[in-house]
């Protein structure tokens, strides 16, 4: 059990301590004079970056001290300041002095200034839930700010990205400033993006990379000597790393330093983040007095701030604490309302398919299984579009570069060293020395690559093989589906009855290609349109025992698609032709189909189903506008590829079809 009431006052108090002194001997006066003076230079002392000597109100010191500056850069510093500070305390306040500010340099025709506000305007706008209007205002911002203000903009968009639960775009963006804050020699930003990194392996379950990243970030903001919000932050995710690993007492001295530093500076997001967290720890603990005490706070501070993030996610670990206590209904309701809060503009994925992974054991505990089995499948989702292959290479990847960089500057190392123990021996003995290294290197890293080379073969190799598999299996239970088809029609009467039913084993069948070509062809992602085409076109005349009657003329390329590509074409081109032998040759008449397919040089492809039938019957049209299935399957099939359709009737019936690959 972690009493961690007791443990966040010593700590509050052994930093607040010097702080709380100094200011109880200051007026407002002095505090504004400590830290902006018109007479000094520097006129003012930035927040968290010349200073953190302040009280709990330092925000309204600042304020109070800002008319006084007669400096335009140094005026925007400090209001600049003061809308990003605002925000971990009140998010309207924060874009109210942020517009404040764009106003101001917009006047004054400050660009840089100005997109200094506007990325301060981003982070504010993401904590509100505007995902889309804090990436459009961050991209905006690059082209107004200096290089070095780049690593604090890749920062928050990398943020924006990983509340939208794209991981792997989030995991490219952290590394993305880490490298530009090692170029610019920035620690901050250095420790900014570990602790970044930190958090999202974190989010892949992935603790012990994730606490290597944490504790670099962890060192770095203290060799700094300052602490700050970034910090406070950092403290609570290396927390979650240890309590990942299972390592409560060390989870819990960084939870409660994290806390005793947001409430000496005022950061309610940060607490409200803790305290979340908190109570997680003692529910899984028993400790469930404590774990409410630290849900009370939770939501305290979400409300505070004003920040549905933080308050949806309060509920989530109410709700958790609740289903260990067997308390299943009054867990539903918890999570119900976590759902509320999060409304469906809610862009966090990776919470949101927590609620929804939680909510199945509540239902599943109130034996509602049918709410549970719907709750369930949303997580599966959820999870499958966070959680890609992508997302773990990228993550791999970063962790893969990450190392190769760290035993470079080993070697690097190694060599100063050795360049300095033997810099009294001859010239020779150092080549030699650096020759024989260098050989040893090599030897070791093309013996490592053989054996990683030949690891990644056998591991394709066999993925290939299950993928191949499947495609096989799906295959296989799509034909037992067209079979069931067929024994079911057998057992029918009605003539239209069994159309219907003939009709959907054309469907299934196109469907079945689709798979039998993925199987059987070299490339397990794309599927060759033209011949898969020519298949399905001669199936579909056999299956209306037509052969003698209608002829196909085929003008296509050989186009490669995708299966999710591949599938809606199918089966857009089997109803295609299929309307084309019911009603476009009556009374045995003889005629013929076309088929067109081509790609243009600006990446569209062409697709043309014509005959030279009757054209489009009064019956046929009137039936069309009523609606009939195969009507409305071509509609939805084209509003998923995104397509546009233009159908001519005249001396036959023609339909084209035009979309964009992605």
């Amino acid at each position: 059990m972690i009493n961690f009431p007791i443990l966040n006052l010593a700590l509050a108090l052994i930093l607040t301590m010097p702080f709380t002194a100094l200011f109880s001997q200051q007026s407002e006066s002095d505090r504004s004079t400590w830290l902006v003076d018109t007479d000094r230079d520097p006129i003012y002392k930035k927040v968290f970056v010349d200073t953190d000597n302040f009280g709990p109100s330092y925000l309204d010191t600042l304020e109070a001290a800002y008319p006084r500056v007669p400096v335009d850069s140094v005026k925007f510093s400090i209001l600049n300041d003061l809308a990003y500070y605002w925000h971990t305390r009140n998010l309207k306040r924060a874009l109210e002095l942020t517009r404040k500010g764009l106003k101001l340099t917009r006047s004054a025709g400050n660009k840089l200034w100005e997109g200094r506000f506007m990325i301060t305007e981003g982070a504010v706008l993401l904590r509100m839930e505007e995902l889309d209007s804090a990436n459009v205002v961050l991209e905006q911002a690059k082209s107004k700010v200096q290089v070095s203000d780049l690593p604090m903009l890749l920062t928050q968009q990398g943020y924006v990205y990983e509340r939208k639960g794209n991981l792997d775009r989030a995991t490219e963006l952290a590394y993305e400033a880490l490298k530009l804050s090692e170029d610019l020699d920035d620690k901050k930003g250095i420790a900014v993006s570990y602790s970044d990194l930190s958090n999202l392996f974190w989010k892949h379950e992935r603790f012990e990379e994730g606490l290597e990243f944490g504790l670099k970030s962890i060192d770095l903001f203290e060799s700094r000597g300052l602490n700050d919000m970034d910090y406070c932050f950092t403290l609570f995710v290396v927390g979650n790393n240890y309590w990942g690993l299972g390592q409560k007492e060390e989870a819990s001295n960084f939870f409660n330093h994290s806390i005793a530093m947001g409430e000496r500076y005022g950061f309610y997001n940060n607490l409200s983040d803790v305290y979340i967290e908190l109570i997680n720890m003692n529910a899984e603990l028993g400790a469930f007095e404590e774990a409410i005490l630290a849900a009370d706070k939770a939501v305290e501070f979400a409300e505070l701030i004003d920040n549905d993030f933080l308050l949806m996610r309060s509920y989530l670990s109410l709700g958790r604490m609740q289903n260990l206590q067997g308390k299943f209904e009054s867990a539903v309701k918890s999570f119900r309302k976590s759902l509320e809060v999060a409304t469906p503009e809610f862009g966090d994925k990776f919470f949101l398919s927590q609620v929804y992974e939680s909510l199945t054991r509540a239902y599943a505990g109130t034996h509602n299984y049918k709410e549970a089995f719907q709750a369930f499948s949303e997580y599966d989702r959820l999870k499958d579009e966070m959680f890609t292959e992508e997302a773990e290479k990228k993550i791999s990847s970063v962790r893969t570069q990450f190392e190769v960089a760290k035993r470079d500057n080993t070697i690097l190392d190694q060599e100063q060293r050795l360049k300095k123990q033997k810099s009294s021996q001859t010239m020779i003995s150092v080549v030699t020395g650096l020759l024989t290294l260098l050989l040893v290197l090599l030897y070791i890293t093309y013996s490592n690559n053989r054996k990683k080379n030949a690891q990644l073969e056998e591991q394709n190799l066999e993925k290939e093989f299950l993928l191949k598999e499947i495609h096989h299996r799906v295959k296989n239970n799509l034909g037992i589906v067209s079979s069931l088809l067929d024994l079911q029609s057998a057992e029918m009467k009605d003539p239209k009855v069994v159309e219907a039913i003939h009709e959907s084993q054309n469907r299934v069948y196109s469907m079945s290609m689709i798979h039998q070509k993925l199987y059987q062809g070299k490339n397990l992602s794309a599927i060759e349109m033209k011949d898969y085409f020519l298949e399905l076109s001669d199936h579909i005349l056999d299956s209306f025992g037509l052969k003698n009657r209608i002829e196909f003329s085929f003008d296509m390329d050989e186009i490669e698609l995708d299966v999710d590509t591949a599938i809606p074409l199918g089966l857009i081109v089997n109803e295609l032709i299929t309307n084309a032998l019911k009603h476009a040759f009556p009374k045995d008449s003889k005629g013929r189909i076309d088929l067109f397919f081509r790609k243009t040089s600006d990446n569209t492809i062409l697709l043309e189903v014509a005959d030279n039938g009757v054209g489009i019957h009064e019956i046929v049209q009137k039936k069309e506008k009523r609606g009939g299935f195969g009507t409305k399957l071509v509609g939805l099939l084209i509003q998923q590829l995104d397509a546009k359709m233009n159908r001519i009737s005249d001396k036959g019936t023609s339909v084209r079809i035009e979309f964009n690959l992605a």
